[in-house]
């Protein structure tokens, strides 16, 4: 897990146009949206969110919904938002494992009044401004809702894999931070963002939000990494969306991922011959199997194939011993995500039992390392995270040929 975080780790920014004399409906609505309505003091309530600037000095109502465009959450449960008129509560229930409690945004609507009842470090004036990132996992969600031109900084350019922002970083626009606890906090308070998006593992030595926070910046826990499904990951893009005003591109963009997701799992939910399957190394001598409801054991199930390990309860991952993924395996059809593994000759000369297994033995060895860019950044940990439908899709490609005889593969490629 810690190797994949330290791999996903980012960070970003983006300066928004200042808050300037605008008139509620500064953005007009569709032809087919009903017109804005006057409130009892004779101002006119928005018709889209404010994506841009800030609602007008002396425009403010109480009786206004500053967020027409909401998002409704389907497929994760870690997080949740309430709505209130010019401000919206987000709550993560699990913001890292082995937290006892959970953790609260205010997202104020910037040029309106912020509540009272809550910290100083939980109020956050949106549409954000500037935003430090510090994982690649969220960069996918920023790309598509067009955000990438607010970033300002990563942790490490190293291992990111989006091309727009690797030229930034070339181009010396983005600044760097570090991460975990030897965070550089002076970088940090010199960019100034709006917000700092990080994780959080509940090990001081992998966590940055702590120090960050004592300097005083706004850091927000993104809790992606810990949801269970493929596509309860994906919702965490409208986590990020939020601190935008983006509801309306996330909800769309996610509605259009979900279409595709269901109707792939469809076209595998009656398969007759289900392959079986297995994932992963040993590392340290001990092999990291997904527990049977894990996102990655959903991946499988829902591509058509039987994991080997799909009874099991967990949501997070099994620690067995060679001999016991090898007496379950051995006959495998299929073996899956191995890491740093180029070809089938690398992988025995790691350990010779490993050509034992039935899989290596037909060649049926696939590995998600297909985009990887030339400092080792893995794009199935950066885009992938936001489209689990290729991901699916890719799947079943490896599965059930027949079923997609015209998909590419995306992320997956043959082990050879």
């Amino acid at each position: 897990m810690f190797r994949k975080l330290t791999a996903a780790l980012l960070a970003a920014a983006f300066l928004l146009s200042a808050c300037g004399p605008a008139a509620l409906t500064e953005q007009p609505a569709p032809a087919s949206t009903p017109g804005p309505t006057p409130t009892g003091d004779g101002l006119v309530a928005p018709v889209h969110n404010f994506t841009e600037t800030c609602v007008p000095e002396g425009q403010f109502s109480p009786e206004i919904d500053y967020f027409p465009e909401k998002v409704t959450l389907t497929h994760t449960s870690n997080f949740a938002v309430e709505y209130h008129n010019n401000y919206k509560v987000v709550t993560i229930s699990l913001p890292y494992p082995g937290a006892t409690e959970s953790v609260e945004y205010v997202l104020v609507q910037c040029g309106t009044p912020a509540p009272s009842g809550y910290l100083e470090d939980q109020i956050i004036e949106v549409p954000v401004r500037t935003i430090i990132t510090m994982s690649t996992s969220y960069l996918p969600f920023l790309d598509e809702l067009g955000l990438l031109d607010r970033l300002v900084g990563v942790d490490d350019a190293t291992y990111i894999s989006n091309p727009t922002v690797l030229q930034m970083a070339a181009e010396g626009k983005l600044a760097t931070i570090g991460y975990g606890s030897s965070v550089n906090v002076e970088k940090a308070l010199e960019l100034n963002p709006d917000i700092i998006m990080t994780y959080g593992t509940g090990s001081p030595e992998y966590d940055a939000f702590p120090v960050l926070q004592q300097a005083g910046l706004k850091v927000v826990i993104n809790a992606e990494w810990m949801d269970s499904s493929p596509l309860g990951r994906a919702e965490w893009g409208k986590f990020i969306a939020l601190f935008f005003n983006q509801e309306a591109a996330a909800e769309a963009l996610f509605a259009e991922k979900v279409q595709k997701y269901e109707q792939l799992k469809a076209l595998v939910a009656n398969v007759a011959e289900k392959p079986t399957v297995f994932t992963g190394l040993p590392y340290q001598g001990v092999w990291n199997v997904p527990g049977g409801q894990s996102f990655g054991a959903t991946f499988l199930r829902d591509a058509g194939a039987s994991y080997l390990w799909a009874d099991d309860p967990s949501i997070g991952s099994l620690f067995l011993s060679f001999e016991a993924v090898f007496e379950k395996a051995q006959n495998a059809d299929f073996w899956l995500n191995l890491g740093f593994v180029s070809t089938l000759a690398d992988l025995q000369a790691m350990d010779p039992r490993y050509a034992e297994f039935t899989a290596f033995q037909k060649g049926n060895v696939w590995n998600y390392d297909a985009r990887v860019s030339p400092n080792g950044g893995n794009d199935y940990f950066e885009s992938a995270v936001a489209h689990p439908e290729i991901v699916l899709a890719d799947l079943i490609k490896i599965f059930h040929p027949d079923l997609l005889p015209d998909h590419e593969l995306v992320y997956y490629r043959q082990v050879k």
